[in-house]
């Protein structure tokens, strides 16, 4: 079978299709080409699409329903890994470390796949908008060794996560718990977790369907918050004081 998709053209500027007309299958489908500018980025973000694409393909654009999110208030750390991590000597840092993020979440091995799906070209693009303010790691060091992260897309009060990575086993719930943590304490409500997973249920993320997504999006996209870099605005802080911030 054939799959017609809407097809981008040069312009970065110019509008998506509306997300009602993404494919049930593969869910939420949308377009495909264009470019991964931080312009064509941006307007993807700020209307609930994301690029998603493995090497040698055209690049796809999705906006699936329902989509996984995070209420910031509400990641939940289990009691077992709350008790070890009162005594972790980790420490939570922001944007001093996304080139190394962003690696590690490229080359990191994924139960049941057999490369990644963050290109050269992917991982440029979001270093750009690294460099302009827009893309934003949360990193976990054990001394000065990178052991976990998070990036993502932060638009308005809205974050997009895009991948999260351990190299020491709770590395990326320290990251994701981090960033939480933060977004709440902002006043950022909702965190981007894109497709569903058992695994990031079981961490408190919840489906929500498509359209109250997108109004949430609009809505919080919209919002001003100033592009920059975090690494001033966060000071590091030790992981240990994620143990008390969830429940079961």
């Amino acid at each position: 079978m054939t799959i017609r998709l809407p097809l981008l053209g040069p312009d970065p500027e110019a509008p998506f299709p509306p997300a009602w007309r993404a494919l049930r299958e593969p869910n939420g489908l949308l377009a495909m080409g264009g470019d991964l500018s931080p312009t064509r980025l941006l307007n993807a973000y700020r209307h609930g699409i994301f690029p998603w694409f493995s090497e040698g393909e055209p690049i796809l654009w999705w906006c699936p329903d329902p989509r996984m999110v995070f209420d910031t208030a509400q990641v939940r750390l289990s009691s077992r890994f709350r008790r070890e991590l009162r005594r972790s000597p980790w420490q939570v840092r922001a944007d001093t470390a996304f080139d190394a993020v962003i690696a590690a979440c490229a080359h990191t091995p994924r139960p049941g796949q057999d490369g990644t799906w963050i290109t050269p070209a992917m991982a440029a693009a979001y270093r750009e908008l690294h460099r302009l303010g827009h893309a934003h790691s949360v990193e976990v060091f054990a001394g000065e060794r990178l052991v976990g992260g998070i990036y993502g897309v932060a638009v308005g009060r809205m974050f997009f996560g895009e991948s999260m990575f351990s190299a020491e086993s709770g590395g990326s719930k320290v990251a994701l718990a981090g960033l939480a943590q933060l977004l709440a304490g902002w006043g950022w409500p909702l965190l981007d977790a894109q497709v569903r997973n058992p695994h990031l249920e079981f961490l408190g993320a919840r489906l929500l369907p498509r359209d109250d997504f997108l109004q949430a999006v609009r809505q919080l996209a919209a919002e001003p918050a100033a592009a920059g870099s975090w690494a001033a605005r966060v000071a590091p802080f030790p992981a240990a004081a994620l143990a008390g911030v969830s429940t079961d």
